[in-house]
């Protein structure tokens, strides 16, 4: 497991402040009729406060043409398919740019189509997207019955018109940008907004005239190249695919979190923030032709699931149904940021397990048969070993 690489906060303006609540995303469609611009082809439009990255499926015969990644900054609307269209059912999917804090946000659907998640592509869709060396993302089914035009909307949550978004959208940014803008119940102050936004085109030397559009490029590049400055990333230098998990400190007790998967030369970040605590731990296991491989270099015992998980505390897993991994520690050593990087050479061959993993499990075996009550004889006949009755669950 290759040395962290570690990121000094002295290069930052403020400490980040967070004012995006979750959101239940969502889709709305309607028909190009009603836009103010009227252009020819499906033009979608971003009502959103986030930078996206979208992408498209077409009809073409027999085929589905998918196509991306057309970027929208917040309250813009694009051309993404050119007129004459063809009537039936297209495909759309978004992501949000990596600019954002808080993990990468999707717009889709239940359609199943491939995508090139590092550039841009322009691909008939395979039966396998794996075979290709391709992503599967789901799509959103778009029905279009005009030939013309035809416009389609991302929205969030909170509703915002096209004005609004692009307002929304720079105070997002700049919220990315580590700007502190100390939102209140009315939101955020705007001469705040306002002195950030000078503050930025000072120190990222726009020139008077420069346009909304290059003040909100210059802050999407400026907050994605923060983003890889602070938080926990986890990058996967081996020759398989990985599956990776944190664990930390949460107020008095302790989280697990997973499972991220990564494909060879893939990263994720993790965490977002700025880290303040001396340890993190990690966890990755390895997949190859012959079966699963643990990390050699053991660690702490914390609790896993075999979905996705967020589990509190990491005492008596077996207990409650879920599985005792262990995972690594990292040690900040007063670091903002830390990058690191699994390979081939940090983990087990195939069937081996860690001691400190067995040992951890025998002692969860051993506290988990000390905590059972005794059995008292029961009258009458007694089941069968292994034959369920109503006072005792079957075992696995």
């Amino acid at each position: 497991m290759a040395q962290a690489r570690s990121f000094n906060k002295a290069i930052f303006f403020a400490t980040v402040f967070c004012a995006a609540a979750a959101a239940l995303l969502a889709f709305a469609g309607r028909a190009g009729a009603q836009q103010e611009r009227q252009q020819n082809g499906w033009q979608i439009c971003n009502e959103t406060s986030y930078v996206l990255e979208a992408a498209t499926g077409r009809p073409d015969g027999r085929a589905i043409v998918v196509q991306g990644w057309t970027r929208l900054r917040p309250g813009e609307c694009r051309v993404a398919v050119q007129a004459p269209l063809a009537r039936g059912t297209h495909y759309l999917y978004a992501r949000s740019s990596l600019a954002h804090r808080g993990g990468r946000r999707q717009w889709g659907g239940d359609a199943r189509l491939c995508v090139d998640s590092s550039d841009s592509f322009t691909i008939e869709n395979p039966p396998q997207c794996a075979a290709q060396s391709l992503d599967e993302r789901r799509f959103r089914r778009v029905q279009i019955n005009k030939r013309d035009t035809w416009r389609t909307s991302f929205s969030e949550a909170t509703t915002y018109t096209t004005a609004r978004a692009r307002q929304a959208g720079l105070q997002r940014l700049l919220d990315d940008a580590g700007y502190d803008l100390r939102e209140g119940r009315r939101g955020a102050d705007p001469r705040r907004i306002a002195q950030a936004i000078a503050q930025f085109r000072a120190t990222a030397r726009l020139a008077p005239t420069a346009s909304e559009n290059q003040l909100i490029d210059a802050l999407e590049n400026y907050a994605r190249r923060r983003s890889q400055q602070v938080g926990l990333t986890l990058c996967n230098r081996a020759r398989g695919r990985m599956w990776t998990a944190i664990a930390r400190r949460r107020g008095e007790g302790w989280e697990s979190r997973g499972w991220w998967p990564l494909n060879p030369g893939g990263c994720v970040r993790t965490i977002d923030d700025v880290l303040i605590q001396e340890l993190y731990y990690v966890h990755a296991s390895l997949e190859g032709p012959e079966g699963t491989r643990q990390l050699a270099a053991g660690g702490e015992p914390f609790c896993t699931s075999g979905a996705r998980f967020a589990i509190i505390e990491r005492e008596a897993c077996e207990a409650r149904y879920y599985d005792t991994m262990l995972f690594t520690p990292i040690a900040r050593r007063g670091r903002d940021g830390l990058v690191v990087e699994f390979e081939d050479r940090d983990f087990l061959p195939a069937g081996e397990t860690p001691r400190q993993l067995q040992a951890a499990r025998d002692a969860a075996d051993a506290a988990a048969a000390a905590a059972r009550p005794a059995q008292t004889p029961a009258r009458g006949m007694a089941p069968a070993d292994g034959e369920p009755t109503q006072d005792r669950p079957a075992t696995p």
